[in-house]
């Protein structure tokens, strides 16, 4: 981690619950798994166990990502949602506040991603051993020195969306790995998980769970 760690004490904030599923609103600042050593323990699925013994992990959030996480209360559920993420089922949409202007209204981002050994846990481009990563993105609004961006992650790979927009020349502001100078002067990391499409696992209903972005 960049500096110490002092996640925000907010009250889990739950989107949606049921005999199969757990929806909240993860806070920037917390991280989705507890980090090694017991300073870092304190995790959103550690809280969210506290209150529901029974939720399983099935995906994450980098710590200082806000936004819709999904939890499973059971093990085929947790089984279900798994496949879904694997086989890119899961439609995942975040907003996020990027550094300059982009010129274009709309694009993707086709670069291999590996973790950056050296520098861990950050990730790179690397066209020879990378991992096929997908973005696309498209624009909300622009204001002096900045562009509010929806971005559609096709693949899920780790830090994704922070470094195909830093090579872009235009990272996430307030980003502590991948903006530089005044981009990383912000005081919360401006990308937010705001909405999440998947099939229930009781009976593959398509449902969509959100939350609107704090910024």
């Amino acid at each position: 981690m960049t500096d110490a760690y002092q996640p925000p004490q907010d009250p889990l904030a739950i989107l949606h619950a049921d005999h199969e599923i757990l929806v909240v609103d993860k806070p920037a600042g917390l991280l989705s798994v507890p980090g090694r050593g017991e300073h870092l323990a304190d995790c959103l699925l550690a809280r969210v166990q506290a209150a529901f013994p029974e939720a399983l992990l099935v995906h994450r959030l980098d710590r200082d990502t806000s936004g819709v996480m999904v939890f499973a209360l059971t093990h085929p559920a947790q089984r279900n949602l798994g496949l879904q993420f694997e086989r890119r089922k899961v439609r995942k949409t975040y907003v996020a506040r990027l550094w300059g202007d982009l010129p274009q209204d709309s694009g993707e981002v086709d670069l291999p991603l590996i973790v950056d050994w050296p520098n861990r846990p950050k990730q790179k481009v690397c066209h020879e051993t990378g991992k096929p990563a997908l973005t696309r993105w498209r624009v909300q609004r622009r204001a002096p020195g900045e562009t509010r961006v929806k971005l559609m992650p096709h693949t899920g790979r780790s830090h994704q969306l922070r470094v195909h927009m830093a090579a872009l020349g235009h990272p996430v502001l307030g980003d502590p790995f991948y903006a530089e100078g005044p981009a990383r002067q912000h005081p919360r990391m401006m990308l937010h998980s705001e909405e999440l499409r998947l099939h229930h696992p009781d009976g593959g209903a398509g449902t969509t769970f959100r939350a609107p972005a704090p910024f």
